[in-house]
């Protein structure tokens, strides 16, 4: 996520690593170490192995192995939150670099920003107060979209990275308010909310303008249309990425006239999870262990998790028993 929100806006003219007082990870660290990439790997690795049993745990019995993946969607959001928090740590004056200039006190929001990440990442993988956690976690979001991503686009109306960084954000931001809806009263009497409502549609819309980037650019990696392009020992590389933009325009056109909307929220879901396992995370292998390569696997799995979140807030079929 870092490497590629510093496309959004311009840097500031002094350097940051004047004002960040050092790299916290490393104060107490012999020379010779470093947390990067150590510590983002075994974060994923711990947190996965921790977040997906107890999510499947609480399936009802008899469930679908498409229930219990749905489960797992707020796992697919929480691990990444952590991750990218621990980089505000890892690379405080990168991070700080940016936040617009007309902010004050950058180091302050910098930490403040990936301590809150880091939290609600583990209150959403452990389910204590998740639906709170997740709830801020969509607003946090979109308070980056008024505060960097929307006057980034307004400034370069005609750059499509921007774009589609801005449509991944509010995906993000939609995903995770529709879970933290299911915790409400009307969600639990009436099966629905007007969030919910806004948040299928938003994701609707991105997927559509998704569709259309990868139509376009089918060469672009499978997942999230950011700049990365598919592995070239990948066969039939174009194939895929048209393929990608078949299934998110199928999907987004059921989100946006909520038709078998829980189906196709759920297959793809399923879809964006596979193509972080067949291309994303080759793409990381192929491009190197540090917390640069890390991102795009977390990203799409962001991507997946919200999907599959906004899936298990709708009540078209036959629904989930929270435990």
């Amino acid at each position: 996520m870092t490497t590629t929100l510093s496309l959004l806006i311009v840097k500031a003219d002094f350097d940051y690593r004047r004002i960040v007082p050092g790299d916290l990870a490393t104060w107490t660290l012999p020379v010779w170490f470093s947390w990067d990439p150590l510590l983002p790997y075994l974060t994923v690795v711990v947190l996965l192995a921790i977040g997906l049993p107890k999510a499947i745990k609480n399936a009802p019995p008899r469930v679908s192995v498409l229930d219990k993946i749905i489960l797992c969607g707020p796992v697919f959001v929480g691990m990444p939150m952590v991750v990218f928090g621990e980089e505000h740590y890892l690379l405080p004056a990168e991070i700080g670099g940016l936040i617009p200039a007309w902010i004050p006190a950058h180091v302050f929001w910098v930490y403040l920003v990936g301590t809150c990440l880091i939290l609600g990442g583990l209150s959403i993988v452990v389910q204590k107060y998740a639906w709170l956690s997740a709830g801020l976690f969509g607003v946090m979001l979109l308070c980056f979209e008024v505060l960097m991503d929307i006057p980034a686009v307004v400034a370069t109306p005609h750059d499509r990275l921007i774009w589609s960084l801005t449509f991944r954000e509010f995906s993000f931001s939609a995903g995770a308010l529709a879970f933290a809806a299911m915790w409400t009263q009307p969600w639990k009497t009436k099966g629905t909310h007007w969030l919910i409502s806004v948040a299928r549609v938003v994701i609707g819309v991105v997927l559509i303008f998704f569709a259309l980037e990868f139509f376009f650019h089918p060469e672009l990696l499978p997942g999230v249309p950011l700049e990365q392009l598919t592995p070239s020992f990948i066969p039939a590389g174009v194939l895929w990425g048209y393929l990608t933009g078949v299934a998110f325009i199928v999907a987004g056109v059921c989100l946006l006239i909520n038709r078998r909307a829980r189906l196709a929220a759920t297959w793809l879901g399923v879809f964006v999870l596979l193509t972080v396992i067949l291309f994303c995370a080759p793409y990381m292998v192929q491009k190197g262990s540090g917390i640069g390569a890390l991102n795009v696997p977390l990203d799409t799995l962001m991507f997946s998790g919200a999907i599959l979140c906004l899936a298990g807030s709708q009540r078209e079929e036959k629904h989930l028993r929270r435990g």
